[in-house]
């Protein structure tokens, strides 16, 4: 999957996220419509970032949590993230804020689950590309 794409799944899977969670995960700044949608790829962009560069250094070093979770610390690593990614677009007027802990775990949940589904109905390539 390209990472424009990948950067437009994450927003959306982002925006519904804050749809059903409501005031617990929001995205603030932007004006009008467009704005928000700026704001939408900017965050979803740092969070891909964040989830390309950092999370595979936190993963390495918490790998015998992962073991001995069975793979639920991933729930945990995840929400590290989306508060990173919050901790960072909070140092402008926009960008991600999250209430706290339990509710970054909620919300990275259903940005996995979200994302997942979604990057199953998007086709990654073309027909001919096959």
């Amino acid at each position: 999957m390209s990472f424009f794409v990948r950067v437009l799944v994450n927003a959306v899977a982002i925006w519904l996220t804050t749809l059903l969670m409501g005031s617990h995960f929001e995205i603030v700044g932007g004006d009008g419509t467009g704005g928000r949608v700026v704001v939408f790829l900017v965050v979803a962009l740092i969070f891909g970032v964040i989830n390309a560069i950092i999370k595979p250094i936190v993963q390495l070093f918490t790998f015998p949590l992962y073991i001995l979770t069975l793979g639920l610390f991933t729930l945990v690593v995840n929400a590290l993230m989306v508060l990173l990614t919050g901790w960072l677009t909070e140092q402008a007027d926009w960008g991600l804020r999250v209430d706290g802990f339990w509710w970054a775990v909620l919300a990275a949940f259903l940005i996995s689950v979200i994302s997942t589904i979604i990057s199953v109905v998007v086709p990654t390539r073309s027909p001919e590309r096959r």
